[in-house]
């Protein structure tokens, strides 16, 4: 299926050969199962000004990343909640591709009154060092 642009602009110009129509492709998945969640949350946590960060390695052998959003009624009313997780969403789309690891589930999870009001440069250098933090190996017990 072709663009209605392309298709239009093949008439005008004579071409014979379509363009192919422009993919999005997000390089993660969006976390749906709760029992998803629920694995993220008992495993590596990073908590920002912004938002907490919840990780964890699947261990599978498949390299896909997947992450979550998710904010409470503590957040606020229906269009808070839907404003927070817009903004984490974007930070993830703009920071997450080159720092996250494949094999890997991220959990972002919005904070009272700091994910709707806290300045989005903060919120993508938030996301940067919590990454940074999360694969960061364990210091060894003494």
């Amino acid at each position: 299926m072709t663009p209605p642009l392309a298709e239009e602009a093949n008439r005008t110009t004579g071409a014979s050969e379509s363009l192919a129509a422009v993919s999005s492709y997000a390089p993660y998945t969006i976390l749906a199962k709760r029992a998803d969640f629920l694995r993220a949350a008992q495993a590596r946590r990073q908590g920002t000004g912004g938002f907490l960060l919840q990780a964890r390695e699947r261990g599978d052998d498949r390299p896909d990343i997947r992450v979550g959003f998710t904010c409470s009624k503590k957040i606020g009313n229906a269009v808070m909640r839907n404003r927070a997780k817009r903004r984490l969403r974007e930070i993830v789309r703009a920071v997450l591709p080159g720092l996250a690891r494949p094999g890997w589930d991220y959990v972002l999870v919005g904070r009272p009154g700091a994910t709707v009001t806290r300045d989005f440069a903060d919120l993508q250098a938030d996301l940067a060092q919590a990454l940074a933090q999360i694969h960061r190996p364990p210091r060894p017990k003494t």
